[in-house]
């Protein structure tokens, strides 16, 4: 029995962009409870030469809705990444689930197959099959984002554990 691209990107992206925006709702909360100024959490890093909190959700939202799209072969969303609160990041997560609603399962057969490649016309440039892209590009990338906002938020601070994690499955 073989598995679709669908079923192994667009619940999997669902289920995990639902369990950040509720960490975020905690980590809102736990601001107000300490009278802490949540744009302190949105500017948080493990080290300086990462990329704050605000930015690994916006693109974990990315890789969400650019992987799916490319595999379904419709336009991929822009977004201007402008976020500026947890609310404004809770609403870009809301889009982006939207953007996985708006997907069907049948919009990614054949998928497999299809070549998708990875910075046309620069020296990075890499090609994949719809398979490889998804599971060895596109999901590590996107949990390497939902992991380090959720790492960012525990190291700050805001209790959550594994289940908060992982969301309902």
């Amino acid at each position: 029995m073989s598995i679709s691209l669908y079923t192994t990107s667009v619940p999997v992206f669902k289920q995990m962009l639902l369990a950040l925006s509720d960490v975020l709702s905690k980590a809102d909360a736990h601001a107000q409870d300490r009278k802490i100024d949540p744009a302190a959490l949105l500017q948080a890093r493990l080290f300086p030469d990462m990329l704050p909190l605000v930015r690994q959700v916006q693109i974990a939202c990315d890789f969400a809705k650019s992987v799916s799209s490319r595999l379904a072969q419709v336009e991929v969303a822009a977004y201007e990444d402008n976020e500026q609160s947890i609310a404004e990041l809770q609403s870009r997560i809301s889009k982006t689930i939207a953007v996985l609603d708006g997907l069907t399962a049948g919009q990614f057969e054949g998928s497999e197959t299809l070549d998708i490649v990875l910075r046309p016309g620069t020296p990075k440039e890499k090609k994949l099959s719809g398979q490889s892209y998804l599971l060895a590009y596109g999901l590590p990338q996107f949990f390497f984002h939902v992991t380090t906002a959720y790492n960012l938020l525990r190291h700050n601070g805001i209790e959550i554990g594994k289940k908060d994690f992982m969301g309902t499955y």
